[in-house]
């Protein structure tokens, strides 16, 4: 997956520009996200790449640029 698209997920889920989302962006600090908003980010990622992924790999996920390297795992 590349960032770019990931980035625009995340835009929808968190209703935020595309634009104030780096790879170094903190989903709680940076980005206002919560546990529903990441279980909603990964669930639409699942289905865009129709992948399963293990929900335990991204508790400890802190920026996007972490998740997307946990993600590209999966693919």
């Amino acid at each position: 997956m590349e960032f770019e698209r990931f980035a625009e997920i995340i835009s929808d889920v968190l209703n935020i520009d595309v634009d104030e989302i780096t790879p170094d962006s903190s989903f709680v600090d940076d980005l206002g996200a919560d546990s529903l908003d990441m279980a909603e980010i990964i669930t639409q990622v699942e289905d865009e790449l129709d992948v399963e992924t293990d929900v335990d790999d991204f508790e400890d996920i802190i920026t996007v640029g972490d998740a997307l390297e946990k993600i590209r795992q999966y693919i």
